[in-house]
């Protein structure tokens, strides 16, 4: 337990506790932006201002991601440098969704395709406690199209094949990028 005194009488907080309180608050100002585009605007604009403000953030997530791990690496194998962009793939997941709020893994499969498949997703579910999964539409491939733009890779498919908002076991979401993954995003 982190506990601090503080010049303001904050003597004994928890801070670790507060940030998740903090967290907890952000998430519920976010339902109830969400909810109230919908009302007054529709939602169809709802999920297109969501959508392309998380693309926003998944691209400046990916941009640190790339600055701290360097450029893709162009080996020549495939397979190894599409497990490297896979690892930054999780990372970025990582740091935009902290695992208490989902449960993700990333493979690679033979045909160069990199698979995402989440078996709890925080948002999903706040949304349909609050009575608003109808008409949503979860945001996953312009998550993933921010983080391949600041990785500095192109995809040439970016689709969800399954998705617990439909009521599916898992979501099940395909990225296939161009090869050679270093050269992908030069042009």
């Amino acid at each position: 337990m982190s506990t601090s005194t503080g010049t303001d009488g904050t003597e004994g907080v928890n801070h670790r506790a507060r940030a998740g309180e903090a967290y907890r608050l952000w998430w519920q100002h976010d339902a109830h932006w969400y909810q109230g585009v919908a009302a007054r605007f529709g939602q169809q604009a709802a999920n297109e201002i969501n959508a392309e403000a998380l693309r926003k953030v998944a691209l400046h997530v990916a941009e640190r991601v790339a600055r701290r791990s360097g450029p893709l690496p162009d080996s020549g194998d495939t397979g190894k440098d599409l497990e490297e962009l896979r690892r930054r793939y999780d990372e970025c997941g990582d740091r935009m969704f902290p695992p208490e709020l989902r449960n993700a893994s990333t493979e690679v499969e033979a045909d160069d395709t990199i698979v995402l498949t989440l078996k709890r997703n925080f948002a999903v579910t706040m949304v349909r406690m609050a009575g608003a999964l109808e008409g949503y539409r979860c945001p996953c491939t312009d998550i993933h199209a921010g983080w391949s733009e600041g990785l500095g890779v192109t995809l040439t498919e970016n689709r969800a094949e399954s998705c617990l908002r439909d009521g599916d076991k898992a979501c099940r979401l395909l990225m296939r990028v161009a090869t050679p993954v270093a050269a992908g995003g030069e042009g």
